[in-house]
């Protein structure tokens, strides 16, 4: 895989994570509060989402889920 895109996916993972972490615990939603309520934010959001699936090839590089 490309290596630039790889940490790239995994920065906007970590980044709505943590916006994830702000919403459980102090019901801060910091991307709604950066963009508002409109149709960016939902990009945002899918941007996230599809950062996620595409962060699942982690699991074929590094072997799968074997616990040995």
């Amino acid at each position: 895989m490309n290596k630039t895109l790889d940490i790239l996916a995994l920065t906007i993972a970590i980044i709505g994570a943590l916006n994830w972490g702000l919403i459980g615990f102090f019901n801060f939603n910091l991307v709604q509060f950066l963009f508002g309520a409109g149709g960016l934010t939902r990009i945002i959001y899918a941007v996230v989402g599809i950062c996620a699936v595409y962060l699942f090839t982690f699991y074929a590089k590094t072997g799968g889920t074997s616990y040995e």
